[in-house]
């Protein structure tokens, strides 16, 4: 059966987030306008900087530190919602659609009910981003 376009999308940020170098959550986002993906992102280190997966150490795991507890400055990671708005012109983010897949890597399982933070969700309103999309908007 062929995929409603949403579907397809999130395939497309599911294979990006493989690029993901955390060990807790892989996320993977593109921006689409017009039937066309304009950037992707994945969750990991700045471009320059020492990614968990080469050092094999995660410092939110050594500080026991609860999914959404917010950031310190032991994690590396920028979100992938960054990483995609960072790679888009903001006239070309105006009216598009972020789709976001999330990969749980503890429970090796989807994340459904993948959704950008509080930071991220206002740097998508500030980009102009008209809509977000995870699986679980896709299957309701």
């Amino acid at each position: 059966m062929r995929p409603t376009k949403d579907e397809y999308y999130l395939g497309i940020a599911e294979a990006v987030s493989k690029r993901s170098t955390c060990f807790r959550r892989q996320y993977g986002a593109i921006l689409v306008k017009n039937d066309e993906i304009i950037a992707t992102g994945y969750n990991g280190a700045p471009r320059g900087g020492v990614n968990c997966d080469e050092t094999r150490v995660c410092p939110r795991e050594i500080n026991n530190a609860p999914h959404n507890s917010g950031y310190t400055s032991d994690c590396p990671a920028i979100h992938a919602e960054e990483n995609c708005l960072l790679s888009a012109a903001r006239k070309d983010a105006i009216g598009s659609t972020l789709y976001l897949w999330g990969w749980d890597c503890r429970k090796e399982e989807e994340i459904l009910d993948a959704e950008p933070c509080v930071m991220c969700q206002r740097l998508i309103q500030t980009c102009g981003v008209k809509r977000v999309v995870s699986k679980k908007s896709v299957t309701a």
